[in-house]
């Protein structure tokens, strides 16, 4: 598959979700099962290893095996594909993408060294490190919340000017003052924001999102975006009313403590499209299997759009 340009990166993306089975160990054939699922649902492309994705649980047999069924299934199908190449040892993700490159993905998505913040030069020197190692595959920088080393707009600015490789950010956003730092470089970079925050992400300059909406309705999250443009006032709408399926069952999960990893089981639960299970890896807790058929039933009434056949 040809490397990816920025302008290339938009829409909805939906990650794979690990199958597991009551040792932990992968099943690779519920695994298989998803990926044709996401391969049909229309989605502008699909990936691996990103947080929902549990890289960081990851033995180095179990993430190449994870991506070779990834490439193999994308390119017969024709679908783009990323692989996320990151780990918070440096080392390891070099490592990662230089294994990973052979696949011919689209770009490879990395976080940033994750022990100790880094300082701005550091950051520069790890990503031109890593974009040698991954040429002619491009880069997306994965910079989410939790990050050790937050990613400014200026250092963004930096970063694109110092590493050509670099075609994409994926982040949380930001307030109005946030997008309009980050707007002078959307020119030369993907930026993707949270799935369920993409109606007003796109209003403000998003490119798209790798897709929490994709993990409770693959193909619906497809129609979503498309409406962004068609009817960005009925999107909207739908936004605030994801909002409030995750207000009634997503924040309590979170006040418990749970991770992302197990609220987007959770979500792809709620919305049955393939059997991922609820179950996350030790140490991390899964979310409880009788709140999905709760959640299920508000979802279909407040969000009906995401799960029509239309």
């Amino acid at each position: 598959m040809r490397p990816l340009r920025a302008k290339d990166i938009t829409g909805v993306w939906g990650t794979l979700l690990l199958p597991l089975d009551g040792g932990d160990a992968i099943d690779r054939s519920r695994l298989a099962g998803q990926l044709d699922a996401l391969l049909a649902a229309g989605l502008h492309g699909i990936y691996a290893h990103g947080t929902a994705g549990e890289f960081h649980t990851l033995t180095e047999d179990e993430f190449d095996g994870v991506n070779e069924l990834l490439a193999e299934r994308c390119t017969a199908a024709g679908v783009p594909f990323q692989i996320g190449a990151s780990h918070p040892v440096a080392q390891t993700a070099l490592a990662r993408a230089r294994r990973a490159r052979e696949l011919a993905p689209g770009a490879l998505q990395v976080i940033l060294p994750d022990w100790l913040p880094l300082a701005d030069d550091e950051a520069v020197a790890f990503l031109a490190r890593v974009a040698e190692a991954a040429d002619p595959v491009p880069l997306v920088l994965y910079n989410p919340p939790h990050a050790k080393t937050a990613v400014s707009p200026a250092l963004l600015g930096r970063l694109l000017d110092e590493v050509p490789a670099l075609v994409g950010l994926k982040t949380a956003g930001g307030d109005d003052a946030w997008y309009a730092a980050v707007r002078p470089h959307t020119a030369r970079c993907s930026v993707f924001v949270p799935g369920h925050l993409l109606a007003s992400g796109v209003a403000r300059g998003a490119h798209g999102s790798y897709s929490n909406v994709a993990a409770l309705a693959p193909a619906g999250s497809v129609r979503w975006y498309e409406s962004m443009h068609s009817d960005p006032a009925a999107a909207l709408d739908v936004q605030h009313r994801l909002a409030e399926l995750f207000r009634r069952h997503i924040a309590p999960l979170q006040a418990r403590g749970l991770s992302n990893p197990a609220l987007d089981k959770f979500l792809a639960a709620v919305g049955g499209w393939a059997d991922t299970g609820v179950r996350t890896r030790w140490p991390a807790a899964a979310a409880p299997e009788e709140a999905v058929l709760p959640a299920r039933r508000d979802a279909h009434a407040l969000v009906p759009e995401l799960f029509s056949l239309g």
